[in-house]
């Protein structure tokens, strides 16, 4: 007998289980994935401790005849792809017709589902068939995952605790119910609802139920198109901000995926408008020919291959990048708000006064800027399982339409605050400065503190991006005596590979000698007495990166010397100087941040300031 032997199909079915149920929430979501693929319109997800003892769908979609219930626990058994040239027209969330034979073969499944004609349940014990009989004719599946991993001591060793696991599946379930706003969902686990959606189509209901209201009301919708592509979803204003890139959500027909360079091109798109290591909420939907996707890249399908990438970032980023900028940008200063107990709260919300849920009218300790509350999903998801038993549903959804007015087809609520006037930089009187630090100006809705390193800064960017942009030969400073670079071997290469990239920024190179480098001239609007600094920062700039496009060497040029040339703390200025660097602020393009992306400015209303001494209650 020859040693290699074909496997027996348990085994094979457990092995593809490794790749394809990873862990609880992998199982969620190919059960929920099947679910949506059924056109279901309501998808219910009950969970006991994360999923490690029982997953559970219930749907209402098409459901199975008995052959199709017994053939789907097969291997490679699907709906959806029959043949080859199928694989590139690809619309459907599964395809490949391993996930229930995979999921069988590590759990105990009971399955009860319906056509409406006939109906089966069918009862599995780790890929084994136990019984099978007739069910009732409700339309649609239930089918329950038991004891998962029960027969995989070593996988069940490395699952992570019930908060963790819980946390992956939530994460899941909230992406595919954004992607999906006509389904309504709902998730519960031990008997206790964590989650639910209306299932009306509107996706500014389905953000507020998922992310709250107050971060509902700061997404503002987008869309584009090309000849190839349609994008379109939601961004966050610039004052919301994440710890992580978690938050934004990429779906490309119909499918939640992740992909770097698009990614890359969203946090790009908010480039000065956020601080470093910030990022935004964003929800994308990317459609387009399914020619164009290649989903079959791995069995989780999280992953896909994209024809036309560049230029779909390109549509991406000036998208994202033109709304976004467009946002009204300086951040309102108000007091703490406090903290209200779960009967109260309810009863605010019931309220019809226009006053927003939860403001308060007490004077407050302190000034903060107004942000949002959640760094991390998990963050997310523990505020969901303390605040679940607070609110009930029926004036979670009073409040949102109430308050909000989420129903809207114009969406004027979440739009109110980028109206032109809004948009334009306000006239300022100058008051004076705090600690030689910060420009305090009057205007008739109150008053604003400035920055002025930071304000300096965005001046001194936009400044400064303009000129290393244009290089002009006739502007350019000979030296009299030339400037001398020594670099190790390795950076000699690296530079002389990159010299035409220096070049374009009005920087010329030559050759002296053994990894040496001299520099006879340089532009004319290099700061007087820094040329040497700034010249060696440029070239380090380019040492340092492996891929340094021009338009991108232009920018970090540009922050680096707006940076050294602005104006410290501590730095006490006249009258007429202030008064000029407001000025000069209000010409700027985009006059709300630094080029790092912090507030440069923050307004104190009228109203609040009345409030904090109680001259209104």
């Amino acid at each position: 007998m020859g040693a290699i032997q074909i496997m027996d199909a348990l085994l094979s079915n457990k092995i593809a289980a490794g790749e394809v149920v990873e862990r609880p929430s992998s199982v969620v979501k190919e059960l929920v994935e099947n679910a949506i693929d059924a056109e279901s319109t309501s998808i219910e997800v009950f969970l006991k401790e994360a999923g490690l003892t029982e997953i559970r769908v219930v749907d209402n979609g098409k459901g199975m005849d008995q052959e199709d219930a017994l053939l789907s626990f097969s291997r490679h058994a699907t709906s959806k792809v029959f043949q080859e040239h199928d694989l590139f027209r690809i619309r459907t969330l599964g395809f490949r017709g391993e996930a229930l034979a995979s999921i069988a073969s590590v759990s105990k499944v009971t399955m009860q589902t319906s056509n409406g004609v006939e109906g089966t349940k069918i009862e599995l014990d780790g890929g084994r068939l136990i019984s099978s009989e007739e069910s009732s004719l409700r339309k649609g599946t239930d089918i329950s995952i038991q004891q998962l991993f029960f027969n995989t001591p070593a996988r069940l060793k490395y699952v992570k605790s019930i908060q963790t696991e819980l946390s992956h599946a939530l994460d899941l379930i909230n992406r595919l119910a954004i992607c999906y706003p006509s389904i309504a969902f709902s998730v519960f686990h031990n008997d206790q609802q964590l989650l639910r959606t209306p299932g009306r189509g509107d996706l500014h209901q389905v953000i507020a139920a998922i992310y709250g209201m107050s971060i509902a009301k700061k997404m503002i919708p987008f869309e584009a198109e090309d000849p190839d592509f349609r994008i379109s979803g939601f961004v966050s204003y610039p004052e919301i901000t994440r710890a992580s890139k978690n938050y934004i959500t990429l779906f490309v027909n119909g499918r939640w995926v992740k992909h770097f360079g698009i990614t890359r091109s969203i946090v790009e798109a908010y480039h000065t408008f956020l601080p470093i290591d910030r990022y935004p909420i964003v929800i994308l939907s990317i459609e387009g020919d399914p020619l164009l996707t290649d989903v079959n890249v791995h069995p989780a399908k999280h992953e896909i291959r994209l024809s036309k990438e560049k230029e779909l970032k390109e549509l991406v980023e000036n998208t994202i990048r033109d709304r976004v900028r467009k946002l009204y940008q300086i951040p309102n200063a108000t007091a703490p708000e406090k903290k209200v107990d779960s009967s109260s709260q309810l009863s605010i919300w019931n309220q019809s006064s226009s006053t927003p849920p939860g403001q308060v009218t007490s004077a407050p300790e302190d000034i903060k800027i107004v942000n949002s509350s959640f760094e991390t999903p998990s963050d997310f998801m523990h505020s969901q399982l303390e605040s679940v038993n607070h609110v009930r549903e029926s004036a979670v959804e009073k409040s949102v339409e109430n308050h909000f007015s989420f129903s809207s087809p114009n969406h004027t609520a979440f739009e109110e605050g980028i109206s032109e006037d809004k948009r334009e930089f306000p006239l300022l009187e100058v008051v004076g400065q705090i600690h030689g630090t910060y420009i305090v100006a009057q205007s008739e809705d109150g008053f604003y503190l400035i920055d002025q390193h930071a304000a300096q800064e965005r001046i001194k960017y936009e400044f400064f991006k303009e000129k290393v942009g244009k290089v002009d030969s006739n502007e350019k400073q000979p030296l009299l005596i030339p400037l001398s670079f020594e670099f190790t071997s390795n950076e000699q290469v690296l530079v002389k590979e990159r010299l035409s990239l220096l070049k374009d920024v009005g920087l010329t190179l030559e050759e002296f000698g053994i990894n040496t480098f001299i520099v006879r001239e340089h532009p004319t609007w290099f700061p007087k007495g820094e040329e040497e600094s700034i010249i060696q920062q440029m070239i380090h700039e380019v040492v340092q990166e492996n891929k340094l496009s021009i338009p991108k060497f232009r920018e970090k040029t540009a922050i680096m010397m707006s940076c050294k040339r602005s104006i410290k703390a501590n730095h006490y200025l006249t009258h007429s100087d202030m008064e000029q660097l407001l000025h000069d602020l209000r010409q700027c393009e985009q006059p709300y941040t630094c080029p790092h992306g912090r507030p440069l400015i923050v307004h104190f209303s009228t109203y609040s300031i009345e409030k904090m001494f109680k001259r209104i209650m």
